[in-house]
């Protein structure tokens, strides 16, 4: 590291190619600020100390080059030249105006000097892009950029990992496999001791729904009724649904019949709330014979209806166990996959521009994404117009605006009362509460 903070060397070029300020940070390191302004949009702040024992460059390297940018390649010459002209042209004008007959010779003569004060300007210039040039190879050689795929961000996170590839496995039916995984990898505490059972009895009824079999799966959504009722979930009655649609077409001459029975007996609960329903299957009675012409030719569909209960299933058995329904870890690696085409193209784009990603808990590039993997709303503060964070939630203040709790505690000034924003009503800090999108 460089012993004690240097003396500081602040320089300012304002122009076509970049902007420098370098001051040493409070501990010693080195730090670097620079800005190109080729497209007057394109800004980066690179921060990162390096140790001076592992560069292929010292700061030594770094202060001689600034020394002899501040010392020579400035812009001091070069004011002093155009300042020249423009007094060349300001006398010029005064001597045309006191004797208009020499206006020829004043242009000659001003051309002659003109041109000697350009390339005078032209050569300080030269000299200015070239103590840069310079300058700009030893900050590179310095600090030297690194690209966001060689961070091994997974590296630290080492038993989440482990944990979300033990959930997957069992999650999968790969049962074995994850028992031995989560024996080696020492994973016992991590993962819950009934979740294997729970897993295995979920696989047990997935393989009798594969084979055409509704009972396994109806006893279990019966024996949670009150919990699939609080989700709003329809499993049971398009269990009892299905079920019904069998008896009427795969139950031969006597179909008709033991749907009747079974609609009589188990549709009962069902019938304040899937009363329309219960009434399209009843009708459907009389039109066995020519469904396919029929109202109700959508029941015939079964295969269809087969996989979606299927899903449903298992949607709501993980919903359940407080799990998504599909594993986070596939989930992950699939969104991954389509952000990673745009990430790579942003990074290359940095590295030609040689700026940095500097914003936090935010890509920096929009990633379109399906919408099954958007899993919650994403709210914009209308005051400070900043993405709402777990640390920067949304608020809900008593007349029903929601604001960013950074905004809201601005706007309370230290928690006194304070006006809304979006209509005449006061609010104390106190009364907003946090919502869940």
């Amino acid at each position: 590291m460089v012993p004690g903070p240097p003396a500081l060397h602040t320089t300012f070029f304002h122009f076509h190619y970049i902007t420098f300020c370098i001051p040493p940070a409070a501990d010693g390191t080195c730090i670097t600020t620079y800005t190109y302004t080729d497209t007057d949009t394109d800004a980066a702040t690179l921060r990162e100390p390096v140790d001076d024992d592992t560069s292929g460059c010292t700061m030594d390297a770094v202060e001689k080059e600034l020394d002899r940018l501040t010392g020579r390649a400035n812009l001091a010459g070069s004011i002093r030249d155009i300042d020249g002209c423009l007094e060349l042209l300001v006398a010029a004008k005064a001597a045309i105006e006191s004797d208009p007959t020499m206006t020829a010779a004043t242009m000659a003569a001003l051309e002659t000097q003109l041109k000697a004060g350009f390339d005078r300007t032209n050569d300080s210039l030269k000299e200015v892009y070239t103590g840069l040039n310079k300058y700009g190879k030893a900050l590179d050689k310095k600090f030297k950029l690194v690209n966001m795929s060689d961070y091994d961000v997974l590296s630290t996170h080492q038993p989440l990992i482990n944990r979300a590839i033990a959930m997957h496995l069992l999650r999968e039916g790969n049962f074995s496999i994850a028992e031995t995984f989560i024996a080696e990898a020492d994973l016992a505490a991590a993962v819950p001791p009934t979740l294997e059972a729970d897993f295995r009895d979920m696989y047990r009824i997935k393989e009798a729904l594969r084979l055409r079999d509704l009972g396994p799966a109806i006893a279990w959504a019966a024996s949670r009724r009150e919990q699939l009722e609080a989700r709003g979930s329809n499993l049971e009655f398009e269990l009892h649904r299905l079920q019904y649609v069998v008896y009427l077409f795969g139950g031969g001459e006597d179909g008709p019949r033991k749907a009747l029975e079974y609609s009589r007996r188990e549709f009962l609960p069902f019938q304040q709330k899937y009363l329309a329903e219960i009434s399209q299957l009843a009708g459907a009675l009389l039109w066995r014979e020519k469904m396919t012409a029929s109202p109700y030719a959508d029941l015939l569909n079964s295969e269809t209806a087969w996989a979606a209960v299927a899903d449903s299933f298992t949607s709501e058995f993980c919903s359940l166990l407080n799990l998504a329904a599909e594993s986070p870890l596939y989930i992950a690696a699939t969104a991954g996959a389509i952000a990673l085409p745009t990430l790579l193209k942003m990074t290359s784009i940095m590295k030609e521009k040689k700026t940095e990603w500097t914003s936090q808990n935010e890509l920096p590039v929009e990633i379109p994404l399906p919408d099954k993997y958007k899993f919650h709303s994403i709210f914009v503060c209308p005051v400070s117009k900043e993405q709402t964070t777990d640390s920067n939630p949304p608020m809900m203040i008593p007349c029903g605006h929601v604001l960013a709790k950074d905004s809201l505690q601005k706007l309370s000034r230290s928690g006194n009362r304070f006006k809304c924003p979006y209509c005449p009503a006061d609010s104390m800090p106190k009364d907003a509460r946090e919502i869940y999108l």
